[in-house]
């Protein structure tokens, strides 16, 4: 009983030992830390506010968009997001979509989901961003065609059968982007058909894409605030008509906010999109 009493007063010891250095001790020095000078800043989310209200975070991005969710032709846009319904710090993931999803789930008309919601099928990764870039190609007025895409902005891709060949990702009525594929005629896809045993043939194209990669693909973590100069250069006229300011001001400011890469050699460069649409609403202001 003697032994028994003594483990426990040991172990009773310990806990408590351990709940005052690592629930007390521990988690203040943290927050003491993080009121020096420099780094409470960081330490607070690296938020941005602008006449006292905050309006968003310098790591981490977010939309410019409508309450529709088009985007707003005065501001730059950001990089797609894959975090929850975007950019949401506590959904941060990538879409775990690799260069093999090239096959969409058509959907089926008159069909409803588990929920009783209107059946929308499934896109695939490359369907997502063909679509994305057809959509940034209207929006700047630039060709949004790229490699492995139809026009119609879905993956081009066949499933090959010895008799046929089948546009998978274009729905019937749609008129598929090749009419014949090794001398057999290409179809239109038919929502709820099983194409499993044919074989998956993406048809790249003779184009070179114009809108960047970055435009088209979330980033890892699904909150990068940050887009390339190249993407950045190709929104320049947009924004510029849209504000009626000339775009050389627009391309300065464009350089004034792009970040070098780290240390001189790590990364790319890359500009951050908040910090660019304050600097052009500051620059509008001052006009």
């Amino acid at each position: 009983m003697n032994s028994w009493i003594r483990q426990h007063l040991a172990a009773l010891r310990a806990l408590l030992v351990l709940t005052v250095l690592l629930g007390v001790a521990y988690p203040a020095a943290v927050w003491a830390v993080a009121r020096v000078p420099g780094l409470n800043h960081k330490a607070e989310g690296s938020l941005i506010s602008v006449d006292g209200k905050t309006v968003g975070s310098e790591i981490i991005g977010q939309s410019f968009t409508d309450a529709e969710g088009n985007p707003l032709k005065q501001y730059f846009q950001s990089r797609p997001s894959a975090a929850g319904a975007g950019y949401d710090p506590l959904s941060t993931a990538a879409s775990n979509l690799g260069p093999e999803d090239v096959l969409d789930t058509l959907p089926i008309p008159g069909a409803k989901d588990d929920e009783g919601n209107p059946d929308e099928g499934k896109q695939s990764l490359l369907t997502q961003v063909c679509a994305r870039s057809k959509a940034i190609g209207e929006l700047e007025g630039v060709d949004g065609g790229r490699p492995y895409c139809t026009q119609d902005g879905v993956g081009a891709v066949l499933k090959v059968f010895p008799d046929r060949a089948v546009s998978v990702n274009q729905a019937c009525p749609a008129t598929p982007f090749v009419a014949a594929y090794q001398g057999r005629p290409v179809e239109c896809g038919k929502p709820g058909e099983d194409y499993a045993s044919g074989r998956t043939v993406p048809i790249r194209g003779n184009i070179k894409a114009v809108v960047p990669p970055d435009a088209v693909t979330a980033s890892g973590s699904g909150l990068d605030p940050h887009i390339t100069p190249a993407y950045a250069e190709l929104q320049a006229p947009r924004v510029a008509t849209a504000r009626g300011m000339d775009v050389g001001k627009v391309r300065e400011l464009i350089a004034e906010h792009t970040v070098t890469r780290t240390l001189g050699f790590m990364g790319e460069p890359a500009v951050n999109v908040l910090e660019l649409n304050l600097a052009l609403d500051r620059a509008k202001a001052g006009s």
